[in-house]
């Protein structure tokens, strides 16, 4: 058997695959594409699973799914979404002590990121109103059972980076 017919001799065409966000986003204006779609925050390319630091677990996924809901569900409610250029939730691996009633709970703790830039080589983290975390935070706890803590990172990259793995 000679190989692949003549048609099925394909290459791969990438033409954006060296701009920036910031640039990928320029065409995308130019080209009339919806802000929803343009204004999306950068996803990372690993998938979620990225941002669950130890062993991953269905129910380490499920935590960390909610948690993130909340959270991108309140930047978008208050129109911080926007004012973002990429927030995440961070499922980390240590379980911290709190009270739910007269019982002490273990459960597990989320930390929130929030950073402007322009092209993702640098950032700053956001400063987001203390009420509003402080909501977030509270709607996190409150709503999804497991999670009993949450934090907020405030470096910039450099020296840390966007995600923590």
């Amino acid at each position: 058997m000679g190989g692949l017919p003549d048609f099925m001799k394909l290459e791969v065409v990438e033409p954006l695959r060296l701009l920036f966000k910031d640039e990928v986003r320029r065409v995308g204006k130019a080209l009339g594409i919806n802000h929803s779609i343009l204004g999306r925050h950068p996803f990372p390319g690993p998938g979620l699973a990225i941002r669950i630091l130890g062993d991953i677990t269905p129910e380490k996924v499920r935590l960390l799914q909610e948690a993130d809901y909340v959270w991108i569900s309140l930047l978008k409610e208050h129109n911080l979404y926007d004012e973002v250029w990429q927030a995440g939730t961070i499922l980390l691996p240590v379980q911290t002590v709190g009270v739910m009633g007269d019982e002490r709970t273990y459960e597990q703790a989320v930390a929130l990121r929030a950073v402007s830039s322009t092209d993702g080589m640098t950032a700053d983290w956001c400063h987001l109103p203390f009420e509003f975390l402080a909501e977030v935070s509270n709607s996190i706890i409150n709503k999804v059972k497991g999670i009993n803590r949450v934090v907020y990172d405030i470096s910039s990259k450099p020296p840390a980076t966007i995600e923590w793995e």
